[in-house]
């Protein structure tokens, strides 16, 4: 059901009270207009704080600077006249108790009356009292259809055609920001070229990535590493390229149904946000980082707020990739005690889109301690699979230290024993390979000469790998894997023997 069947539906249910989240004002109150004109008998009144009521020349200024007064309007309207009542930025005033008792007062009285007080605002902030009378609809970013209706509309004034590939590229970069800010980003490419170039295309998308990072919520990750930057983790690597045009309309005419996302396992360095990274490369998708812990905020309803508004951002930007990293802090508690239940309505918000989403929106989730994870988040159906990203054997190992030599001295590789670094470095991680290389690298330059292998030993032996430091977490993880909880990333059947390799 979208906005205008859901709305006109609360509007003819005669629900009193109803909140639109949005940061879109003007498109909301457009929608609402739409709404009730094909109602029929209902005024629209709109009132802000700055000037009171405006849509009637008897009403001009009513209620100026008084939300109180701007309720107690309402009442003056004859019981049998329909009205829709808009108040602007209404939310500011909810505390107050005297608007606070007048609202409850009024959701009484418009229950058998053809009036609805529509509160527009930013973000969700309702005070508990009135959680049980106020109804709050979404209002989603604008759709596919309306992005380039916006953009056929403003290209008319230009006498410009543009091309259905060059229309289709500015529509599909477009989606997920506000008609306002794709009106501003294009008129502002109008105004510099005269029309409408591919190269704005590039503008398009630097403005989303600044309406990303306004949330406070989503990052926009520029996406460089490759696939063949991950060693080692056959298993896993394999998967993702069988599932590389999985978001094509080939593969919708097949009849496969949008890959849901994967929840990766270990312990830190292993290589599970290098992993979400090179997915979304290879398969040229946009992809969002999302810090559970930023969902979280003070005022009631806000998180569940923050939630929604997540989810309707990655929505609009579908498809792409979701990346929640460390998702086992984020909601490790889960059980509710002492936030009044929000940890428990937000991961209940949350687990529910990863198991109805119908949108293009792959979740890749990564986890360092299983066991802060509740059970539902590894039921079926939230994830098409779990890996487990163990620490690397000796082979991949050596196929880490290439990734990264490769990087740093792509001439010089030859000079570098990778098959004994790779014997000498038991139990280490990626990150800590990685470290050690850079370690290496600053012994060589104090010295005023390259680095060598005997640096990279000599590093090696003055790190304490996490492995030896977690053995517990470690030891619960491979039993974990080994009772068929998850699949293994890395190309290797034995798990016992891998157990008994890495905890010796």
């Amino acid at each position: 059901m979208n906005f205008q069947e859901e709305f006109t539906l609360l509007l003819r249910a005669c629900y009193p009270l109803i909140y639109i989240p949005t940061n879109e004002e003007e498109r909301a109150e457009k929608a609402i207009a739409l709404a009730t004109d094909k109602l029929g008998k209902r005024n629209v009144y709109t009132w802000d704080f700055v000037n009171g009521y405006q849509d009637n020349p008897n009403n001009t200024g009513f209620g100026k600077r008084n939300p109180l007064q701007a309720l107690e309007f309402i009442t003056k309207i004859p019981e049998k006249a329909g009205g829709v009542f808009i108040l602007r930025d209404f939310q500011r005033f909810l505390d107050d108790i005297a608007v606070s008792r007048e609202l409850r007062n009024l959701a009484r009285v418009l229950k058998s009356q053809p009036k609805n007080i529509i509160i527009i605002a930013p973000q969700v902030q309702i005070p508990e009292e009135l959680t049980e009378v106020i109804t709050v609809v979404d209002f989603a970013l604008p759709s596919t259809p309306e992005i380039k209706t916006e953009i056929e509309r403003l290209i008319s004034a230009t006498g410009q055609n543009l091309s259905a590939q060059l229309l289709d590229e500015l529509v599909r970069a477009a989606k997920g920001l506000s008609l306002e800010r794709i009106r501003r980003v294009l008129t502002r490419a109008i105004a510099y070229n005269g029309k409408l170039e591919p190269d704005d295309v590039e503008l398009i998308l630097e403005e989303k990535r600044q309406s990303i990072r306004q949330t406070q919520i989503l990052d926009y990750y520029p996406a460089t590493e490759q696939i063949s930057d991950i060693g080692g983790l056959d298993n896993l690597k394999s998967w993702l390229l069988r599932r590389g045009g999985a978001f094509s309309e080939q593969a919708r005419a097949y009849g496969l149904p949008n890959p849901r996302g994967l929840l990766l396992v270990g312990i830190q360095g292993t290589g599970k946000s290098l992993t979400a990274k090179a997915i979304a490369h290879h398969w040229h998708l946009p992809l969002l980082r999302l810090d559970v812990g930023r969902l979280f905020a003070g005022l009631v309803g806000e998180s569940e707020s923050r939630t929604r508004q997540t989810i309707e951002l990655a929505e609009a930007l579908s498809p792409c990739i979701l990346w929640i990293d460390e998702i086992d802090k984020g909601f490790a508690g889960v059980d509710g005690k002492g936030d009044s239940g929000t940890t428990s309505r937000v991961f209940g918000t949350f687990i529910t889109w990863l198991a109805e989403k119908k949108t293009p929106v792959f979740v890749v989730a990564t986890a360092n301690n299983i066991r802060s994870l509740p059970p539902e988040m590894l039921r079926k159906g939230r994830f098409d699979e779990i890996f487990f990203v163990g620490l690397p054997n000796q082979n991949e190992r050596q196929a880490i230290f290439k990734v990264h030599l490769a990087k740093l001295r792509p001439h010089n590789l030859g000079n570098y024993d990778v098959k004994r670094l790779a014997y000498e470095t038991p139990e280490f991680s990626g990150a800590e390979i990685e470290q050690t290389i850079i370690e290496a690298m600053h012994i060589g330059f104090s010295q005023n000469r390259d680095f060598t292998t005997d640096d990279i030993l000599e590093a090696a032996s003055q790190i304490v790998p996490l492995a030896k430091t977690a053995q517990e977490q470690i030891e619960f993880l491979q039993q974990w894997v080994a009772a068929g909880k998850a699949r293994l990333a890395s190309k290797n059947n034995d798990l016992s023997d891998r157990i008994q390799s890495q905890l010796n």
